[in-house]
């Protein structure tokens, strides 16, 4: 690898990395303004569905802020036993807020375009995650890397829809419009560039480490 290259994948990691931490904190909100102000798009959860509401809204950041650091070398090297166990805090909080986002995605009122596409993004969130879970207990390392990358491409959706939602905000779009295309939008094309990375960036790993079997 490059200088530059070096350069670059430094940067685009810290770059995630920091993105990660500004949303999850940002994210939490609702503790000290509540749903209803911070959230309004989601607060109509309250009544009713207000146990799933929490269990996304409150574990789903928590596993953004643990994404970054599956992936830095150093600690996986130094520290494996951290590098396990925060591995295991990431898998169980995707699980629980899948779990719940998936149930939110029926209950959006946005329609069934925006349901569809939050749907499929809780389950595909927890099949990668998955994959790559089977894949570390069969020692099979390099495909649970590149699962791992998978599933931390749909994990930075939280970060992709906050960037739309600003975006179309700030572009005076109608919400009832952009917000179901954001629901594709946030994670969509995160998969694709991800998928593009692992085939062709680093094939020599990839080609393997993408077989699911």
């Amino acid at each position: 690898m490059t200088m530059v290259s070096r350069f670059a994948a430094s940067l685009a990691f810290w770059t995630m990395a920091v993105s990660a931490a500004l949303i999850a904190i940002a994210s939490l909100r609702f503790l000290a303004l509540g749903v209803s102000a911070s959230m309004d798009f989601v607060a109509h959860n309250l009544s009713g569905n207000a146990l799933m509401l929490y269990m996304h809204i409150g574990i789903a950041p928590l596993a953004l802020a643990l994404m970054p650091f599956q992936f830095m070398t150093r600690l996986r090297a130094c520290r494996p036993k951290l590098h396990r166990w925060m591995g295991r805090c990431y898998v169980a909080a995707i699980l629980v807020s899948g779990l719940a986002g998936l149930q939110l995605a029926f209950h959006t009122t946005a329609g069934p375009f925006a349901a569809t596409g939050f749907a499929l993004l809780a389950v595909l969130w927890m099949l990668t995650t998955g994959i790559a879970v089977v894949f570390v207990l069969q020692r099979q390392i390099e495909r649970h890397r590149a699962w791992m990358l998978r599933s931390a491409a749909l994990t930075f959706a939280a970060v992709t829809l906050r960037v739309y939602l600003g975006s179309s905000m700030a572009a005076g779009l109608d919400f009832a419009i952009a917000y179901p295309l954001i629901a594709w939008l946030c994670w969509v094309p995160n998969a694709i560039v991800m998928e593009v990375y692992l085939q062709f960036v680093r094939p020599e790993r990839s080609r393997l480490a993408s077989a699911t079997a």
